[in-house]
């Protein structure tokens, strides 16, 4: 009975505090609309808090890692495990590193989400980056190397946190 009675009272105490997580319309349009307009400058950061390597178990991320995207500019800040085919000696950058984006094709909005996919040379190898981006802000992040296992992320773009104005 008293067990019966913890788990009503827990219950209690938490079906308010679920609902204060929820968004409003009026939010969730604002949040949309600011998502749009960070992809469209091209001037977003989007923060990963998982990642799911090709080989191996999924895991939480708990430092503040992240992409950048500026104008044509990449700055990646990923963390990586998995196999490497081919490396310079000591392990090389992996994917942390700053350069130039070579090819930027945005395929636009369909049913909600919106998919980017970009490559950058960074000296070591050839990367793919494939985003889809959802208008409520959360994203899912393929990377594709030349000479690495391919590697998934998901996170958010936080539209308010990149560019400061």
């Amino acid at each position: 009975m008293k067990r019966l009675f913890f788990v009503l009272m827990t219950a209690a105490l938490l079906l308010p505090a679920c609902s204060a997580f929820r968004r409003t319309p009026e939010e969730e349009a604002r949040i949309a609309a600011l998502v749009d307009q960070r992809l469209e400058a091209r001037q977003y950061r989007i923060y990963v808090d998982y990642m799911i390597p090709r080989r191996g178990p999924s895991k939480s991320i708990t430092d503040p890692y992240c992409i950048t995207v500026d104008g044509e500019k990449l700055n990646s800040y990923l963390p990586y495990f998995g196999v490497a085919y081919s490396l310079p000696y000591g392990g090389g950058k992996a994917l942390n590193f700053e350069d130039t984006i070579d090819e930027y094709i945005d395929y636009g909005w369909q049913k909600g989400r919106r998919s980017i996919a970009f490559s950058t040379n960074n000296d070591e190898d050839i990367i793919v980056y494939t985003l889809t981006i959802y208008d409520g802000g959360s994203a899912d992040i393929n990377v594709h190397c030349r000479n690495r296992d391919d590697i998934k992320f998901r996170g958010s773009l936080d539209p308010d946190s990149y560019p400061k104005d």
